[in-house]
């Protein structure tokens, strides 16, 4: 005979296999209008037979709410590289194996699977999309059955949609999108129709969870690519050389564009103009020669003082003078290459020197993490790896902005499968403390190996071959039928853009000093990039503190 365990959880619970989870203390959600509130059904069974008296399951949803109610199945992926070999204590495992992370469709005609001496579970989301609901309190119910009908246990709580409607956001977030990786898997041609069908079902993904800013492929980004190789080429703008003069064609930038404003993508990030970690080379750039296609531009073409630098100067003023055409160059930003290091400085500075008087109307930002190679001016709008940000905020930078990726694995927050949803969802917090004007993540669907030496199956490899804790190279998985699903991971970034949004909120009705005293009093201390709270009741209690305010 089967004995199951159902229990509910909150979306900040990891349901590890070999865990019994952490139980809701109050079986009662809040959000406010235009944010979604998700929790779990967690599961497990024991049985003496062998399984043979069976151990699925089916879920009826009950409550005013049902249109807005969502199933998802939280499957497990594999994490063969959960950590590098220096972690902190902030860690659920640092141990291989396979951890949750996926939220795989499903629905009340689901038959769902206890696993005897495993826990799993449900996500169910209460849709971020309500707008035309009156505020109050809302019961749902979930009735599980046996696949004969008969009832097996009941669960009960609350959701309460609170009446005022979230702010927008104004915090500008890029995750980088890959479209290249979207062709790859789906094994679709670039921009072919079924490629711009992708391309908008997770552009539309991104957008939900606070994605407000896109990488644009002007060219093929020159990024995680190993010196001389190459990624599938993804080219919004058609380049041609005819008797040794250009001309560009920017009707699919134009379609890009409308596509990103109608998914509710405000911002452009224009791809790197010169090669990642030192500025050495051009991207690759392809164009019809005399009617021929060819590589015009790679690896072998010298960043500065050769055609590439003649090829910028007739380049750039077309692009914005058709950016600042479709009403969209103040809302975009640029780069000269990701992450220089000093030994990079003079070609980095070589290559910000070649283009300055071009791009000296528009915004140019660039990833670093020193303060000294900020002090050479090169940079005037720094993306700071969060755990090298003081020096900046000590020094006054304004309009700052802030990343993390696999290097920031120690103290600071992240979002690697084996950590804590806690040290995910505490962003939102930081990004306000800091009065930060934007946040990059370099992967938002990366799915190739490091430096994109081979294309890589998400589902089997979550870690870009062992180069990269699991889950930093993607937040999201590629779907049937091109369907994004998303990861918990990209839901908890979600709750966290919210959190911001509701203090941003509260600062406007209270006042930032008393928003502030608000924190540092629930948390028990002045809060940084490296000390924050660890508990995820603090998120509870400051929503709490925040809805009282507000009230």
């Amino acid at each position: 005979m089967t004995k199951y365990q159902f229990k509910l959880v909150d979306s900040l619970e990891k349901v590890m296999p070999a865990r019994s989870p952490e139980e809701l203390s109050e079986l009662s959600l809040k959000g406010y209008l235009g944010e979604r509130i998700s929790f779990q059904l967690a599961y497990t069974c024991e049985n003496d037979d062998l399984g043979h008296s069976g151990t699925k399951f089916c879920i009826q949803l009950e409550s005013p709410l049902k249109p807005h109610l969502h199933l998802r199945k939280v499957g497990l992926v594999p994490c063969a590289y959960p950590c590098h070999g220096s972690v902190d204590s902030d860690y659920l495992t640092t141990e291989p194996g396979l951890y949750p992370d996926v939220l795989l469709p499903a629905s009340e005609k689901e038959e769902f699977k206890a696993i005897p001496k495993q826990w799993r579970a449900i996500w169910i989301d209460v849709d971020g999309d309500i707008v035309d609901i009156e505020a109050g309190r809302y019961p749902i119910s979930l009735r599980i059955n046996d696949l004969s009908g008969e009832r097996i246990q009941e669960k009960q709580l609350t959701v309460s949609i609170l009446q005022e409607k979230l702010p927008k956001q104004e915090l500008m977030h890029t995750e980088w999108f890959h479209g290249d990786c979207l062709a790859d898997y789906y094994q679709v041609p670039v921009f072919s129709e079924e490629h711009w069908d992708i391309l908008s079902r997770f552009m539309q993904s991104a957008s939900r969870c606070g994605v407000n800013m896109l990488l644009t492929p002007v060219f093929t980004p020159p990024l995680d690519t190993a010196k001389g190789g190459e990624r599938t080429t993804i080219q919004l703008v058609d380049v041609k050389v005819e008797e040794g003069e250009y001309s560009f064609s920017f009707d699919k930038l134009k379609r890009w564009i409308a596509l990103c404003r109608s998914c509710g993508i405000r911002y452009l990030e224009i791809s790197h103009l010169f090669s990642q970690w030192g500025a050495i080379a051009a991207p690759k750039v392809m164009a019809k020669v005399e009617g021929k296609e060819r590589k015009l531009f790679s690896w072998d073409t010298p960043a500065v003082g050769g055609e590439y630098t003649r090829f910028l100067h007739v380049f750039l003023p077309e692009l914005k003078r058709f950016l600042k055409e479709e009403g969209i160059l103040e809302d975009t930003f640029f780069h000269i290459s990701d992450e220089p290091k000093e030994e990079d400085m003079d070609s980095f500075h070589a290559a910000v020197e070649s283009v300055k008087d071009l791009l000296q109307d528009c915004k140019v930002m660039d990833a670093l993490s020193s303060f000294a190679i900020y002090r050479r001016g090169d940079v005037k709008k720094p993306v700071v790896s969060v755990n090298h940000i003081e020096p900046f905020v000590e020094a006054k930078v304004q309009n700052l902005w802030a990343y993390y990726c696999t290097g920031q694995a120690v103290e600071v927050p992240n979002r690697f499968i084996a950590m804590p949803s806690s040290r995910n969802r505490i962003l939102g917090v930081l990004c306000y403390v800091y009065r930060l004007e934007g946040f990059l993540h370099w992967g938002f669907n990366f799915y190739n190996s490091e430096k994109s030496r081979e294309h890589i199956d998400p589902y089997k490899v979550t870690d870009a071959g062992e180069a990269f804790p699991s889950g930093d190279p993607f937040l999201v998985y590629p779907g049937k039928e091109g369907l994004p699903y998303e990861s918990l991971r990209l839901v908890v970034l979600q709750e966290a853009m919210a959190d911001l949004r509701v203090l941003q909120m509260a600062e406007q009705k209270l006042g930032r000093d008393k928003v502030m005293a608000g924190i540092e009093r629930l948390a028990g201390e002045k809060i940084s990039f490296k000390n924050y709270p660890r508990d995820k009741r603090f998120f509870y209690q400051l929503r709490t503190f925040l809805q009282e305010c507000l009230e």
